[in-house]
């Protein structure tokens, strides 16, 4: 996770380093930026026979407050994304899934990070969910039910863009 400078900038050192991520000051034309270095994320898309999007709920500080979202989490030194969102959806939900497809990369917060976040579409669920982890409840709801979520200032990024991503209409 070493500070590289980009062609626009013309130098970089690392003022923190922490256990998930690092701050870079970079040195652009535009004058100097903190950017967060992320090691990336992957997220998975749970539909169950239904059609229904499985969402966990859990804090989130930068939110100040619980989300609901799909299983997602921070990649592992040397994990490959998608055996990032098979880890994550099984230890957040105690669910595996039998079939998965990769629907894109998102750059979640691309003016100050460089986080790239995986995101899948994981059908035919298997097991019984349950909330584990850091997830404080996990429940399956409808397309209709995750866009009102979102239009009343509940909606998490990833989730929304997964959903565009496979082709739904959050």
């Amino acid at each position: 996770m070493g500070a590289k400078a980009s062609p626009v900038t013309s130098g970089s050192h690392i003022a923190f380093r922490g256990r998930a991520i690092s701050v870079a000051v970079r040195a652009t034309p535009a004058g100097r930026r903190e950017v967060v270095l992320h090691p990336g994320a992957a997220a998975a898309l749970v539909r169950d026979r239904a059609g229904r999007v499985l969402l966990v709920r859990q804090q989130r500080e930068g939110a100040a407050g619980p989300l609901w979202e799909i299983p997602a989490g921070v990649l592992e030194r040397g994990e490959r994304p998608l055996a990032a969102a098979k880890r994550e959806l099984l230890e957040e939900t105690g669910l595996t899934a039998r079939r998965w497809r990769y629907l894109g990369t998102v750059y979640p917060t691309p003016g100050y990070s460089t986080e790239r976040t995986y995101l899948f579409l994981a059908g035919d669920p298997s097991g019984e969910p349950e909330a584990r982890s850091e997830v404080d409840e996990v429940c399956f709801l409808t397309v209709a039910e995750v866009e009102r979520l979102a239009r009343s200032g509940a909606g998490d990024a990833k989730t929304l863009a997964a959903l565009a991503l496979a082709g739904e209409s959050p």
